[in-house]
Protein backbone atom coordinates (compact mmCIF):
# COMPACT_ATOMS: atom_id res chain seq x y z
CA UNK A 1 0.00 0.00 0.00
CA UNK A 2 0.94 3.68 -0.81
CA UNK A 3 0.85 6.99 0.87
CA UNK A 4 -2.36 7.52 -0.46
CA UNK A 5 -4.01 5.32 1.40
CA UNK A 6 -2.30 5.53 4.52
CA UNK A 7 -3.37 9.02 4.39
CA UNK A 8 -6.69 8.39 4.48
CA UNK A 9 -6.14 5.37 7.17
CA UNK A 10 -5.19 8.50 9.67
CA UNK A 11 -7.41 8.24 13.23
CA UNK A 12 -11.05 9.97 12.89
CA UNK A 13 -12.51 11.33 9.39
CA UNK A 14 -10.31 12.34 7.22
CA UNK A 15 -11.18 13.96 3.30
CA UNK A 16 -10.20 14.42 -0.01
CA UNK A 17 -10.89 17.51 -1.26
CA UNK A 18 -11.54 17.67 -5.27
CA UNK A 19 -10.37 20.39 -7.73
CA UNK A 20 -12.55 20.57 -10.33
CA UNK A 21 -13.91 23.62 -12.80
CA UNK A 22 -17.06 21.96 -13.88
CA UNK A 23 -18.82 18.66 -14.41
CA UNK A 24 -21.31 16.94 -16.38
CA UNK A 25 -24.33 17.39 -14.20
CA UNK A 26 -23.52 20.20 -12.57
CA UNK A 27 -21.95 22.60 -15.46
CA UNK A 28 -19.54 25.30 -14.50
CA UNK A 29 -18.71 25.51 -10.52
CA UNK A 30 -15.13 27.16 -10.60
CA UNK A 31 -14.43 28.57 -14.31
CA UNK A 32 -10.82 29.82 -12.68
CA UNK A 33 -10.29 27.24 -9.84
CA UNK A 34 -6.34 27.95 -9.41
CA UNK A 35 -5.53 23.97 -8.65
CA UNK A 36 -1.71 24.71 -7.19
CA UNK A 37 -3.00 27.26 -4.86
CA UNK A 38 -6.41 25.12 -4.03
CA UNK A 39 -3.71 22.30 -3.73
CA UNK A 40 -1.81 24.57 -0.88
CA UNK A 41 -4.84 25.65 0.63
CA UNK A 42 -6.47 22.32 1.15
CA UNK A 43 -3.09 21.11 2.46
CA UNK A 44 -3.31 23.86 5.25
CA UNK A 45 -6.80 23.26 5.74
CA UNK A 46 -6.17 19.75 6.82
CA UNK A 47 -7.13 17.58 3.41
CA UNK A 48 -5.98 13.78 3.63
CA UNK A 49 -5.17 13.81 0.36
CA UNK A 50 -6.31 15.95 -3.35
CA UNK A 51 -8.52 14.72 -6.04
CA UNK A 52 -7.49 16.44 -9.63
CA UNK A 53 -10.13 16.01 -12.03
CA UNK A 54 -7.57 15.53 -15.47
CA UNK A 55 -10.79 14.77 -17.70
CA UNK A 56 -11.75 17.72 -20.70
CA UNK A 57 -15.03 16.74 -19.31
CA UNK A 58 -14.36 18.55 -16.23
CA UNK A 59 -12.13 21.46 -17.49
CA UNK A 60 -8.95 19.28 -16.61
CA UNK A 61 -6.30 18.13 -17.75
CA UNK A 62 -2.55 16.97 -16.63
CA UNK A 63 -0.80 20.31 -16.32
CA UNK A 64 -3.31 20.66 -13.16
CA UNK A 65 -2.07 17.81 -11.39
CA UNK A 66 1.62 19.05 -12.39
CA UNK A 67 0.70 22.07 -10.78
CA UNK A 68 -0.87 20.88 -7.76
CA UNK A 69 2.20 18.34 -7.49
CA UNK A 70 4.30 21.62 -7.41
CA UNK A 71 2.34 23.28 -4.96
CA UNK A 72 1.30 20.77 -2.37
CA UNK A 73 3.50 17.53 -0.70
CA UNK A 74 0.46 15.82 0.32
CA UNK A 75 -0.84 12.35 -2.02
CA UNK A 76 -3.29 13.84 -5.51
CA UNK A 77 -5.31 11.45 -6.72
CA UNK A 78 -5.31 12.06 -10.64
CA UNK A 79 -8.83 11.44 -11.23
CA UNK A 80 -10.56 10.53 -14.69
CA UNK A 81 -11.93 8.17 -17.04
CA UNK A 82 -8.98 5.33 -16.93
CA UNK A 83 -9.25 2.32 -18.93
CA UNK A 84 -5.44 1.19 -20.59
CA UNK A 85 -2.36 1.06 -18.68
CA UNK A 86 -0.30 4.28 -20.65
CA UNK A 87 -2.88 6.58 -19.13
CA UNK A 88 -1.56 5.50 -15.49
CA UNK A 89 2.02 5.70 -16.57
CA UNK A 90 1.14 9.46 -17.68
CA UNK A 91 -0.63 9.99 -13.82
CA UNK A 92 2.70 8.82 -12.54
CA UNK A 93 4.55 10.53 -14.41
CA UNK A 94 2.84 14.27 -13.79
CA UNK A 95 3.02 13.35 -10.27
CA UNK A 96 0.02 11.20 -9.00
CA UNK A 97 0.52 8.81 -5.87
CA UNK A 98 -2.83 7.34 -7.34
CA UNK A 99 -5.46 6.58 -9.68
CA UNK A 100 -9.17 6.48 -9.81
CA UNK A 101 -10.80 3.26 -11.57
CA UNK A 102 -14.85 3.00 -12.00
CA UNK A 103 -16.16 -0.24 -12.33
CA UNK A 104 -19.00 0.67 -14.35
CA UNK A 105 -16.56 1.19 -16.91
CA UNK A 106 -14.70 -1.49 -16.36
CA UNK A 107 -14.60 -5.36 -16.31
CA UNK A 108 -12.90 -7.31 -13.59
CA UNK A 109 -10.09 -8.57 -15.81
CA UNK A 110 -9.31 -5.04 -17.19
CA UNK A 111 -10.05 -3.67 -13.76
CA UNK A 112 -7.12 -5.78 -11.92
CA UNK A 113 -4.94 -6.09 -14.79
CA UNK A 114 -4.63 -1.70 -14.18
CA UNK A 115 -4.45 -2.14 -10.20
CA UNK A 116 -1.50 -4.51 -11.36
CA UNK A 117 0.17 -2.23 -13.23
CA UNK A 118 -0.37 0.85 -11.36
CA UNK A 119 0.77 -1.45 -8.08
CA UNK A 120 4.60 -2.15 -10.22
CA UNK A 121 4.60 1.71 -11.13
CA UNK A 122 4.00 3.16 -7.45
CA UNK A 123 0.50 4.03 -7.77
CA UNK A 124 -2.27 3.43 -5.15
CA UNK A 125 -5.70 2.47 -6.84
CA UNK A 126 -9.28 4.34 -5.53
CA UNK A 127 -11.87 1.86 -6.85
CA UNK A 128 -15.10 3.14 -7.16
CA UNK A 129 -18.54 1.24 -6.77
CA UNK A 130 -22.05 2.69 -6.85
CA UNK A 131 -24.12 -0.75 -6.46
CA UNK A 132 -24.07 -3.67 -3.85
CA UNK A 133 -22.84 -5.82 -7.56
CA UNK A 134 -19.69 -3.24 -7.39
CA UNK A 135 -18.93 -3.85 -4.18
CA UNK A 136 -18.99 -6.88 -3.98
CA UNK A 137 -16.84 -6.90 -7.42
CA UNK A 138 -14.06 -4.00 -5.97
CA UNK A 139 -14.06 -6.29 -2.67
CA UNK A 140 -13.03 -9.44 -4.45
CA UNK A 141 -10.42 -7.50 -6.63
CA UNK A 142 -8.81 -6.70 -3.57
CA UNK A 143 -8.67 -3.22 -3.98
CA UNK A 144 -7.90 -1.32 -0.72
CA UNK A 145 -9.11 1.87 -0.90
CA UNK A 146 -12.78 1.20 -2.11
CA UNK A 147 -14.72 4.30 -2.92
CA UNK A 148 -18.68 4.73 -2.82
CA UNK A 149 -20.40 7.27 -5.19
CA UNK A 150 -23.38 8.50 -4.22
CA UNK A 151 -23.81 9.46 -7.64
CA UNK A 152 -24.97 7.40 -10.81
CA UNK A 153 -22.69 8.59 -13.15
CA UNK A 154 -25.42 7.11 -15.88
CA UNK A 155 -28.39 9.29 -14.42
CA UNK A 156 -26.72 11.89 -12.23
CA UNK A 157 -28.78 10.93 -9.73
CA UNK A 158 -27.71 11.08 -6.09
CA UNK A 159 -29.09 8.29 -3.17
CA UNK A 160 -27.39 9.11 0.13
CA UNK A 161 -29.59 6.68 2.02
CA UNK A 162 -28.00 3.77 -0.74
CA UNK A 163 -24.28 4.86 -0.52
CA UNK A 164 -24.25 5.11 3.21
CA UNK A 165 -25.92 1.48 3.57
CA UNK A 166 -23.19 0.06 1.25
CA UNK A 167 -20.86 2.30 3.42
CA UNK A 168 -21.85 0.13 6.14
CA UNK A 169 -21.69 -3.20 4.55
CA UNK A 170 -18.21 -2.60 3.41
CA UNK A 171 -15.69 -5.06 4.66
CA UNK A 172 -13.66 -3.46 7.71
CA UNK A 173 -10.28 -4.18 6.42
CA UNK A 174 -10.69 -1.79 3.82
CA UNK A 175 -10.46 2.02 4.00
CA UNK A 176 -13.66 3.24 2.43
CA UNK A 177 -14.43 6.33 1.16
CA UNK A 178 -17.76 7.97 0.71
CA UNK A 179 -18.04 9.78 -2.69
CA UNK A 180 -20.37 12.74 -3.74
CA UNK A 181 -23.37 14.53 -1.42
CA UNK A 182 -21.08 15.84 1.92
CA UNK A 183 -21.81 19.44 1.72
CA UNK A 184 -22.12 19.58 5.48
CA UNK A 185 -20.24 18.74 8.77
CA UNK A 186 -23.20 16.54 9.76
CA UNK A 187 -23.37 14.69 5.98
CA UNK A 188 -19.64 14.03 6.82
CA UNK A 189 -20.46 12.56 10.71
CA UNK A 190 -23.41 10.61 9.05
CA UNK A 191 -21.17 8.60 6.34
CA UNK A 192 -18.12 8.61 9.42
CA UNK A 193 -20.91 6.81 11.78
CA UNK A 194 -21.73 4.47 9.04
CA UNK A 195 -18.12 3.13 7.97
CA UNK A 196 -16.26 5.50 6.26
CA UNK A 197 -12.86 6.75 6.65
CA UNK A 198 -12.73 9.32 4.57
CA UNK A 199 -15.01 11.30 2.63
CA UNK A 200 -14.51 12.77 -0.95
CA UNK A 201 -15.60 16.73 -1.68
CA UNK A 202 -15.28 18.31 -4.32
CA UNK A 203 -19.13 20.58 -5.48
CA UNK A 204 -19.35 22.03 -2.12
CA UNK A 205 -15.96 23.21 -1.85
CA UNK A 206 -15.52 24.30 -5.58
CA UNK A 207 -19.38 26.44 -4.72
CA UNK A 208 -17.58 28.12 -1.43
CA UNK A 209 -16.55 31.28 -1.29
CA UNK A 210 -13.43 30.10 0.52
CA UNK A 211 -12.93 26.28 -0.35
CA UNK A 212 -10.44 25.79 2.61
CA UNK A 213 -12.25 26.98 5.38
CA UNK A 214 -15.60 25.10 3.85
CA UNK A 215 -13.09 22.08 4.13
CA UNK A 216 -12.05 23.19 7.99
CA UNK A 217 -15.75 23.31 8.37
CA UNK A 218 -16.75 20.02 7.33
CA UNK A 219 -13.66 18.20 9.27
CA UNK A 220 -14.21 20.34 12.47
CA UNK A 221 -15.32 19.15 15.46
CA UNK A 222 -16.87 18.86 18.10
CA UNK A 223 -20.50 18.22 16.20
CA UNK A 224 -23.10 20.68 18.07
CA UNK A 225 -26.53 19.08 19.97
CA UNK A 226 -29.57 20.74 20.31
CA UNK A 227 -31.65 18.42 22.40
CA UNK A 228 -34.91 18.37 24.19
CA UNK A 229 -36.49 20.18 20.60
CA UNK A 230 -40.48 20.28 20.60
CA UNK A 231 -41.18 22.50 18.25
CA UNK A 232 -40.71 22.86 14.93
CA UNK A 233 -39.48 26.71 15.30
CA UNK A 234 -37.31 26.09 17.34
CA UNK A 235 -35.46 23.51 15.24
CA UNK A 236 -35.31 26.26 12.64
CA UNK A 237 -33.28 28.22 15.14
CA UNK A 238 -31.21 25.74 16.16
CA UNK A 239 -30.33 24.77 12.54
CA UNK A 240 -29.48 27.91 11.42
CA UNK A 241 -27.72 28.69 13.93
CA UNK A 242 -25.23 25.78 12.72
CA UNK A 243 -26.26 22.64 15.14
CA UNK A 244 -25.41 19.76 13.12
CA UNK A 245 -28.04 17.25 15.53
CA UNK A 246 -31.46 18.11 16.54
CA UNK A 247 -32.41 15.89 19.50
CA UNK A 248 -36.10 14.66 19.98
CA UNK A 249 -36.80 13.30 23.47
CA UNK A 250 -39.73 10.48 23.07
CA UNK A 251 -39.64 9.56 27.19
CA UNK A 252 -43.50 10.41 28.51
CA UNK A 253 -41.71 11.16 31.83
CA UNK A 254 -39.41 13.42 30.79
CA UNK A 255 -40.53 17.00 31.12
CA UNK A 256 -39.11 18.01 27.50
CA UNK A 257 -41.29 15.18 26.06
CA UNK A 258 -41.64 15.42 22.24
CA UNK A 259 -44.86 14.36 20.53
CA UNK A 260 -42.48 13.14 17.35
CA UNK A 261 -39.53 13.47 15.76
CA UNK A 262 -40.10 16.94 14.30
CA UNK A 263 -38.46 17.16 10.37
CA UNK A 264 -35.01 18.71 10.19
CA UNK A 265 -32.81 20.10 7.01
CA UNK A 266 -31.21 18.06 4.80
CA UNK A 267 -27.85 19.25 6.38
CA UNK A 268 -28.72 18.48 10.26
CA UNK A 269 -29.13 14.80 11.88
CA UNK A 270 -32.53 13.94 13.93
CA UNK A 271 -31.71 11.78 17.08
CA UNK A 272 -34.61 10.11 18.79
CA UNK A 273 -33.88 10.46 22.44
CA UNK A 274 -35.06 6.90 24.86
CA UNK A 275 -34.62 5.36 28.02
CA UNK A 276 -34.75 1.41 28.76
CA UNK A 277 -35.61 0.31 25.20
CA UNK A 278 -35.62 2.39 21.89
CA UNK A 279 -38.51 2.63 19.01
CA UNK A 280 -38.24 2.66 15.48
CA UNK A 281 -39.00 6.65 15.28
CA UNK A 282 -37.65 6.96 11.64
CA UNK A 283 -34.23 8.67 13.00
CA UNK A 284 -30.80 6.58 11.58
CA UNK A 285 -29.40 7.67 15.21
CA UNK A 286 -30.67 6.95 18.64
CA UNK A 287 -29.57 8.05 21.93
CA UNK A 288 -30.70 5.53 24.39
CA UNK A 289 -30.25 6.08 28.26
CA UNK A 290 -30.63 3.05 31.01
CA UNK A 291 -33.44 3.47 33.27
CA UNK A 292 -32.79 3.69 36.84
CA UNK A 293 -36.02 3.75 39.61
CA UNK A 294 -36.98 6.95 40.43
CA UNK A 295 -35.60 8.94 38.10
CA UNK A 296 -36.38 9.68 34.37
CA UNK A 297 -33.33 8.67 33.12
CA UNK A 298 -29.47 6.57 34.29
CA UNK A 299 -26.53 8.40 33.54
CA UNK A 300 -24.62 7.75 30.57
CA UNK A 301 -26.12 6.90 27.22
CA UNK A 302 -24.80 5.13 23.68
CA UNK A 303 -25.50 6.44 20.67
CA UNK A 304 -26.57 3.76 17.86
CA UNK A 305 -27.24 3.87 14.20
CA UNK A 306 -28.98 0.91 12.90
CA UNK A 307 -28.40 -0.71 16.37
CA UNK A 308 -25.17 -0.30 16.43
CA UNK A 309 -23.51 1.16 18.90
CA UNK A 310 -21.34 4.23 17.58
CA UNK A 311 -20.54 6.70 20.31
CA UNK A 312 -20.56 7.22 24.10
CA UNK A 313 -22.67 10.01 25.65
CA UNK A 314 -20.97 10.80 28.95
CA UNK A 315 -23.88 12.73 31.07
CA UNK A 316 -24.55 13.68 34.57
CA UNK A 317 -26.68 11.59 36.79
CA UNK A 318 -30.42 13.11 36.42
CA UNK A 319 -30.47 16.59 38.09
CA UNK A 320 -27.02 15.63 40.23
CA UNK A 321 -23.77 17.83 39.88
CA UNK A 322 -20.46 15.59 39.41
CA UNK A 323 -17.17 17.21 39.74
CA UNK A 324 -15.41 14.23 38.10
CA UNK A 325 -17.62 14.93 35.27
CA UNK A 326 -14.79 16.35 32.67
CA UNK A 327 -12.26 13.59 33.61
CA UNK A 328 -14.65 10.39 33.28
CA UNK A 329 -15.16 11.84 30.20
CA UNK A 330 -11.37 12.66 28.75
CA UNK A 331 -11.05 8.97 30.22
CA UNK A 332 -13.97 7.27 27.47
CA UNK A 333 -12.47 5.23 24.83
CA UNK A 334 -14.22 6.34 20.92
CA UNK A 335 -15.96 9.15 19.97
CA UNK A 336 -17.51 10.79 22.71
CA UNK A 337 -20.51 12.89 23.44
CA UNK A 338 -20.20 15.04 26.34
CA UNK A 339 -23.64 16.24 27.52
CA UNK A 340 -25.05 17.47 30.95
CA UNK A 341 -24.74 21.01 32.23
CA UNK A 342 -23.43 22.36 29.20
CA UNK A 343 -24.47 25.63 28.40
CA UNK A 344 -22.87 29.47 26.42
CA UNK A 345 -20.96 30.10 29.50
CA UNK A 346 -18.92 26.67 29.72
CA UNK A 347 -19.11 24.99 26.87
CA UNK A 348 -15.51 26.59 25.55
CA UNK A 349 -13.77 25.46 28.05
CA UNK A 350 -15.43 21.45 28.39
CA UNK A 351 -14.28 21.24 24.58
CA UNK A 352 -10.78 22.54 25.23
CA UNK A 353 -10.90 19.83 28.37
CA UNK A 354 -12.07 16.99 26.62
CA UNK A 355 -11.89 17.43 22.96
CA UNK A 356 -15.03 15.59 22.48
CA UNK A 357 -16.49 14.23 19.15
CA UNK A 358 -19.92 16.15 20.11
CA UNK A 359 -21.15 18.35 22.62
CA UNK A 360 -25.04 18.29 23.95
CA UNK A 361 -27.43 20.71 25.43
CA UNK A 362 -30.95 20.50 26.53
CA UNK A 363 -32.20 22.61 29.56
CA UNK A 364 -29.52 25.43 29.62
CA UNK A 365 -30.96 26.76 26.54
CA UNK A 366 -34.56 27.08 27.41
CA UNK A 367 -37.00 29.51 28.65
CA UNK A 368 -39.44 26.61 30.39
CA UNK A 369 -39.08 22.38 29.35
CA UNK A 370 -39.17 21.96 25.73
CA UNK A 371 -39.20 25.55 24.90
CA UNK A 372 -35.51 27.05 23.97
CA UNK A 373 -34.23 30.30 24.11
CA UNK A 374 -33.28 31.25 20.49
CA UNK A 375 -30.62 33.41 21.45
CA UNK A 376 -28.84 31.19 23.91
CA UNK A 377 -29.15 28.36 21.23
CA UNK A 378 -27.44 30.65 19.25
CA UNK A 379 -24.73 31.82 21.70
CA UNK A 380 -24.17 27.73 22.75
CA UNK A 381 -23.23 26.80 18.95
CA UNK A 382 -21.40 29.97 18.37
CA UNK A 383 -18.72 28.72 21.91
CA UNK A 384 -19.20 25.04 21.20
CA UNK A 385 -17.14 25.79 17.33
Amino acid sequence: MGRFRDALAAPGLTAIAEVKRRSPSAGDLRPDADPAALAAAFEQAGAAAVSILVDERFAGSLDDLRAARAAAGLPLLGKGFFTDEAQLDELQAAGADAALLILRDLDDRRAAALMAHAGSIGLDTLVEAHDEQELARATALGADPIGINARDLSTFTIDRRAQLELVAHAPRDRIVIAESAVHSRAQGAEAELAGADAVLVGTALMRASDPAAKLREILSRPLVKVCGLTRAEDVAVAAEAGADLCGFILVDASPRRAERVLPVPDDVLPVAVFVGEAADAGTDLVQLYPEEQGKVRGRDAVLLRRGERVATVVDLPWQTADATHLERARATEGRVVLAGGLGPENVRAAVEAVRPWAVDASSSLEVSPGIKDHERVRAFVEAAR
